[in-house]
């Protein structure tokens, strides 16, 4: 990373900090330091078993069983700016680089500014992109479809096929400063994007900023990750509000189903990677600056850990 990037990368890094600090007072789903300690585990350790890097701000990761590959999107720019520098690379499913730019802003038709969050849809990619949610072959990178959600959404983060069919994708609640930091706008909530239309599934706290979504197959409901405060949430479709699952550390990003009833997390606040099984936590390992939304292969249990202020992608083994 060029010194100019860095400093912006790292500047903007500093406002989303000072956002979450300040997402409010103790309540109902924000816990302080003292309160989640006690529900940190101490547990098995993993390893970092290979690194790419050469990568810009690389904010989320999706495998594709089918194709046996890694979709990784790279912001490259402000996230939050309509800058058209965004693009997916393509990895192998043995961590080596199939192609940089895959799909990128301004080739092929395709409109990429600051991608983030991804979900496979049959052969689909979707990916969330500040206040559009924009479809793309998976096998040929050829753009599908996009949903414009301006003046609806700010920022868009993450995304999950839901049970029902539907794309549900998260909003942060976070925008452009003007003065090239992110401020906090609101609403904090959830869009269902179904047949090319969207609507609010549900909403949060303003200073929740939900970021990593998934569906909890057992559970028949959304875990939804925030940002902006210590409490993990579930929310069932027809629920009127989301509850309070677990508290942790706080700043989660990433969130994967292991498929056994528990699931991977991400935190800024540890530089962490841990699994949550009800409302406890277990480290699997940190020293993972800025650990993003994550991919997971189960057949070889590997973890793909985007680093966004450190340019590089980290695929983490572990026994589950």
């Amino acid at each position: 990373m060029r010194r100019r990037e860095a400093g912006r990368v790292h500047a903007l890094l500093g406002t989303v900090l000072v956002l979450a600090a300040c997402g409010g007072g103790r309540d109902a789903g924000q816990a302080g330091a003292a309160d989640t300690a006690a529900a940190v585990d101490s547990g098995p350790s993993a390893i970092i078993a290979l690194t790419v890097d050469s990568l810009q701000q690389p904010e989320a990761a999706r495998f594709d069983p089918e194709l046996g590959v890694y979709f990784v999107a790279n912001i490259n720019g402000h996230p939050a700016q309509k800058d058209g520098n965004g693009y997916i690379s393509r990895l192998t499913r043995d961590g080596k680089m199939d192609s940089l730019k895959f799909i990128a802003g301004g080739r092929g038709g395709a409109t990429l500014n600051a991608p983030k969050g991804m979900a496979i849809q049959g052969d689909t990619l979707w990916v969330a992109d500040i206040d559009a949610a924009r479809a793309f072959d998976k096998r040929t990178g050829k753009p599908i479809a996009t949903v414009d959600l301006k003046g609806k959404a700010n920022f868009l983060n993450d995304a999950v096929v839901g049970p029902d069919g539907a794309i549900y994708f998260t909003d942060s609640g976070v925008g452009d400063d003007g003065k090239g930091g992110l401020g906090n706008k609101g609403p904090d909530q959830v869009f269902r994007v179904l047949g090319r239309k969207a609507s609010v599934a549900v909403g949060f706290k303003d200073g929740t900023a939900p970021n990593g979504i998934t569906w909890d197959s057992a559970g028949s409901q959304f875990i939804v990750v925030p940002f902006g405060v210590t409490s993990i949430f579930t929310w069932a479709p027809g629920d009127s509000a989301p509850a309070v699952m677990a508290e942790g550390p706080g700043m989660f990003d990433g969130i994967e189903p292991l498929g056994d009833g528990s699931f991977l997390v991400t935190s800024w606040t540890d530089s962490s990677l841990f699994v949550l099984r009800g409302d406890k936590i277990t480290k699997l390992i940190n020293g993972l600056p800025g650990p993003a939304d994550i991919a997971l292969d189960r057949e070889r249990n590997r973890i793909a850990v985007p680093l966004l202020i450190a340019d590089r992608l980290e695929f983490v083994d572990f026994k589950p």
